[in-house]
């Protein structure tokens, strides 16, 4: 079933088509597909999943099936519907032989091998192709509009950790703070996490993703928190550690090292300066204060639709920071069976540097509850 409404799209989309369209004409793609759920939304505004888009020179296509089909009118409603009866690329492939399509470039970072082997048989004899990543490059600058939804998710994950923290005592478990934590964040509007909350005290803390579990909260105890809301789509991303009482002092000296590693980093942050170049000096810090290999991973990653995008803040991405990339920049060091400090905040590259949009209490007396 196809139908179309000759509407127009929202500016914010239709620019953004526009720039497909653009990588597309300089990567000779006469057609792209993106199956990638966050991708499509980002192209079309299409909240629906289990989809794809289909964008043409002067057409956009969205093949899903009937559960959309509201949503497709309400959403998308200057696009041609294709509703599915069957699997999705038996539909795509339709699509493509109505559309007498020669090649399509597809997203092969996108998709498991099943579903590639799956797209190739079923749009024969169209050939398929793999595009360079168009939509994951241009999700890498961020717009105003997208900003302005990403300091509100920012927000709620903030409120909702001061309102957590105010019902922090002794005898209460990881889990149920993690839990108090994300009903707070659906309480202030979110959606949803960004991700599953950690929240680890002491030598639980020393693992950088560690799972909330039945640990109890004591005095003089640490814990480590990370966080986020995903609120309109879009994800917020913030670590800090807390102490109950007194603070450790071995875990004390290693907070201000970390502390002092993010801070320079953050102040390295400007457009042109390579992914790489960033990560070092942040390493170097904690390098020289005598815990380089207890800083296990990369510096920071790329943040908005996806919790983890493009850029990667690493020591393996020579990349090159552009104004209007958001990025957290999270050292840490981590110290087995004693505990771990990450300190987390989301920041935005500017034309005069970083602009931190994070504002939750990060000062080592700021920690104490």
């Amino acid at each position: 079933m196809a139908r179309s409404n000759r509407k127009t799209p929202p500016p914010e989309i239709k620019e953004r088509i526009s720039r497909i369209r653009r990588a597309m004409s300089r990567a000779k793609l006469p057609a792209f597909l993106i199956t990638s759920h966050m991708d499509t939304f980002y192209a079309t505004g299409f909240t629906g999943e289990d989809s794809a888009i289909l964008v043409l020179p002067r057409a956009v296509h969205v093949i899903s099936d009937g559960r959309f089909d509201e949503a497709i009118d309400n959403e998308v409603p200057w696009a041609t519907k294709h509703l599915r009866k069957g699997v999705l690329s038996a539909e795509i492939g339709n699509v493509c032989r109505k559309l007498g399509l020669k090649r399509v470039g597809i997203q092969p970072e996108g998709m498991s091998l099943a579903t590639h082997q799956a797209i190739k048989k079923a749009i024969r004899p169209c050939r398929p192709v793999d595009a360079p990543p168009i939509t994951a490059t241009l999700r890498e600058i961020k717009s105003q509009q997208e900003l302005t939804i990403l300091r509100k998710s920012i927000r709620i994950a903030e409120e909702a950790m001061k309102a957590t923290l105010a019902t922090i005592e002794p005898g209460m478990k990881e889990i149920e703070a993690a839990a108090r934590l994300e009903f707070e964040m659906r309480h202030r509007g979110a959606s949803g996490v960004a991700f599953g909350t950690i929240c680890a005290t002491d030598g639980n803390a020393a693992h950088p993703h560690a799972h909330a579990g039945n640990r109890k909260f004591r005095k003089s105890c640490m814990i480590l928190f990370d966080w986020g809301a995903r609120f309109g789509f879009y994800c917020s991303d913030l670590t800090r550690v807390y102490f109950i009482g007194k603070i450790p002092p071995r875990i004390g000296d290693v907070y201000e090292i970390v502390l002092e590693a993010q801070l320079a980093a953050i102040d390295a942050i400007r457009p042109g300066r390579r992914c790489c170049d960033i990560d070092a000096v942040a390493r170097n810090v904690i390098t020289r204060a005598g815990y380089g290999e207890q800083f296990t991973h990369g510096l920071g990653h790329g943040l908005g639709l996806d919790v983890h995008e493009a850029p990667s803040l690493s020591w393996r991405s020579d990349k090159p920071l552009k104004e209007g990339m958001l990025v957290t920049v999270e050292p840490g060091i981590y110290l087995p069976g004693v505990g771990g400090v990450r300190i987390e905040d989301d920041v935005l590259v500017t034309s005069r540097g970083a602009k931190v949009l994070t504002s939750i209490g990060k000062d080592l007396d700021q920690a104490i509850l």
